[in-house]
C-alpha cells in the first residue's frame, strides 16, 4: 500500500512539474520579438525600394530579412522539439498511469472479494466476540474500522488515477493538435523564406549589372570614410597638444612657486644665523607633494566626472538618431560584390532630415566638413564621439552638450539615402560603438 501511494505521488508532482510552460513562454517571447524586428525590417526595405533602384541598402535589408527569418523557422524548430518531448512524456505518464490502475484494481478486488467472503453480520460480530479480551476486541474493531477506510482510499485513488489518467490524454490530444498548428505555421514560413530568397537573389543579379558604378561608388566611399578617420585624428591630436601645453604650463607654475619657497626659506634660516649665531633654527621647506599623475592627459578636473561617466554607461548610451536602422557594422564588413569595406564606426540608415543627437554630455571638440558633408566631434574626457554625414550643424568648437541635444540632421549618403556614421574613440584607438550604444 505504502509503494502504491508513493508512486502515485510521484506521478501526480510529475504532471504538475511539466505543466510549467516556462521554456515554451520563452520561446514565444523570442518568436513575437523576431516577428517585431522581420516588420520594421519590411518596412524600412519597402520605403527604400519605393525610392530608388536597387542598392547596398536594400541588399543588406533583403538579408537582415532572410537572416531573422532563418531564425523564426529556428525557433518553430525548437518549439516542435521542445513539443515532441512534452508527446513522449504525456505517453510515459499515461503508460504509468494504466500500470497504476491495474495495480489498484487488482488490489481492491481483493479486498472487496475478501469482504464478500465475509459480508454476514454474524462473521462480523464472531470476529469481535472471539477476542481474548476486551482489550483485543477493542483492537479487532479497530481494525475493522481501518480497513474499512482503506478500502474507500482504494476506491478514491482509483478514481483520481483515472481522472488524471484523463486529463493527461486530453493534454496529449490538445498538444498533438498544437503540433499540427505549429507545423502548419512552419510550412507558411518556409514558404515566406522561399519569397525573400528570389527577392535576394534578384537584387544581387541587379547589382552585379551596376559593377562598375558599384565599384566607383566604393572607392568614393573608402575615400570619404578615410577623410573621417584623418578628421578624428586631427581632433584627438589637437586636443592631446593642447592638454599637454597646459600641463606642461602648469608643472612650470608649480615649479616656480616652489623654487620661490625654498628662496624665501632659506633667506629666512640666513637672517635667524646672523641675529643668534648660537641657535641657528633651520626652516624645513614645506613642499607639496607631488599629485599622482592621470592615466590620461586628456582628464583634467572639468573633465574627470564626465569621463567616469561615460565609461560607467558603456551599453546604455542613447542612440544619435530615434529610428534606424544599422547598415554597417563596425569593423568588416562583405559586400555584394564579395569585397569587403573595414570601418572604423557604424553606419545608421535613417530618413534624410533626422534630428541627430548627442549620445552624452561633452564638448564639442571639432566641427569640420569632408566634401560636402559634416562632421561633429564631441570629448567626453578621454573618450571621443564623432557624428558624421551631417547637415544643417547646430553646433560650434567649443561648445559645452548635453544628452540628446540635437546638433543636425541626417544628410543622404553616396546611394542617396539618409545615413549617419557614428564612432566612439578614445586617445588610442576606434572602439565598437555597438558595445556603448544600449540594445533596441
Amino acid at each position: 500500500m505504502i509503494r502504491i501511494i508513493f508512486t502515485f505521488f510521484i506521478l501526480s508532482f510529475g504532471v504538475a512539474a511539466i505543466a510549467q510552460p516556462t521554456t515554451r513562454e520563452e520561446l514565444e517571447k523570442q518568436k513575437a520579438q523576431l516577428k517585431k524586428d522581420l516588420e520594421q525590417t519590411e518596412r524600412l526595405f519597402n520605403e527604400n525600394k519605393a525610392k530608388s533602384k536597387e542598392n547596398y541598402v536594400q541588399w543588406k535589408l533583403i538579408n537582415d530579412k532572410v537572416n531573422i527569418q532563418d531564425r523564426i523557422i529556428e525557433n518553430i524548430n525548437r518549439d516542435i522539439n521542445l513539443i515532441d518531448n512534452n508527446l513522449v512524456t504525456m505517453q510515459r505518464d499515461i503508460n504509468r498511469y494504466d500500470k497504476l490502475l491495474d495495480t489498484l484494481k487488482q488490489e481492491y478486488a481483493k479486498s472487496m472479494v475478501y469482504a464478500y467472503k465475509n459480508r454476514s453480520n454474524y462473521d462480523f460480530l464472531n470476529f469481535i466476540f472471539s477476542a481474548s479480551s476486551f482489550n483485543d476486541a477493542i483492537k479487532r474493531m479497530t481494525y475493522l474500522k481501518s480497513y474499512r477506510n482503506y478500502r474507500e482510499m482504494q476506491g478514491q485513488n482509483i478514481l483520481r488515477t483515472q481522472e488524471l489518467r484523463k486529463t493527461r490524454i486530453e493534454e496529449l490530444t490538445g498538444t498533438k493538435q498544437k503540433k499540427s498548428l505549429v507545423l502548419q505555421d512552419k510550412d507558411k514560413e518556409m514558404s515566406v523564406l522561399e519569397v525573400q530568397q528570389r527577392e535576394k537573389d534578384r537584387i544581387l543579379s541587379e547589382l552585379k549589372k551596376q559593377g562598375k558604378q558599384l565599384n566607383n561608388q566604393m572607392a568614393a566611399t573608402r575615400n570619404q570614410l578615410k577623410k573621417v578617420d584623418n578628421a578624428i585624428a586631427a581632433a584627438i591630436k589637437r586636443a592631446l597638444d593642447e592638454a599637454k601645453k597646459v600641463a606642461i604650463k602648469k608643472a612650470a607654475e608649480e615649479k616656480k612657486r616652489a623654487d620661490e619657497e625654498d628662496r624665501a626659506n632659506a633667506k629666512v634660516n640666513a637672517n635667524a644665523g646672523t641675529t643668534n649665531p648660537t641657535t641657528r633654527p633651520v626652516i624645513t621647506p614645506k613642499r607639496t607633494e607631488p599629485k599622482k599623475a592621470p592615466e590620461s592627459v586628456l582628464l583634467n578636473p572639468e573633465n574627470v566626472t564626465v569621463n567616469a561617466n561615460f565609461i560607467n554607461n558603456r551599453g546604455s548610451l542613447p542612440w544619435p538618431v530615434d529610428k534606424g536602422y544599422l547598415l554597417m557594422h563596425f569593423g568588416k564588413n562583405e559586400l555584394p560584390s564579395k569585397t569587403v569595406i573595414d570601418i572604423s564606426g557604424i553606419t545608421i540608415a535613417s530618413e534624410i532630415g533626422t534630428p541627430v543627437k548627442a549620445v552624452f554630455d561633452g564638448k564639442v571638440s571639432n566641427v569640420v566638413f569632408v566634401e560636402d558633408m559634416q562632421v561633429v566631434i564631441i570629448q567626453h574626457g578621454r573618450y571621443f564621439s564623432t557624428y558624421s554625414n551631417l547637415s544643417n550643424v547646430s553646433v560650434q568648437r567649443g561648445q559645452e552638450v548635453k544628452t540628446g541635444q540635437v546638433i543636425g540632421k541626417a544628410a543622404a549618403n553616396l546611394d542617396g539615402v539618409g545615413a549617419v556614421d557614428f564612432y566612439i574613440s578614445d586617445e588610442k584607438n576606434n572602439l565598437d560603438p555597438e558595445k556603448w550604444l544600449r540594445r533596441r
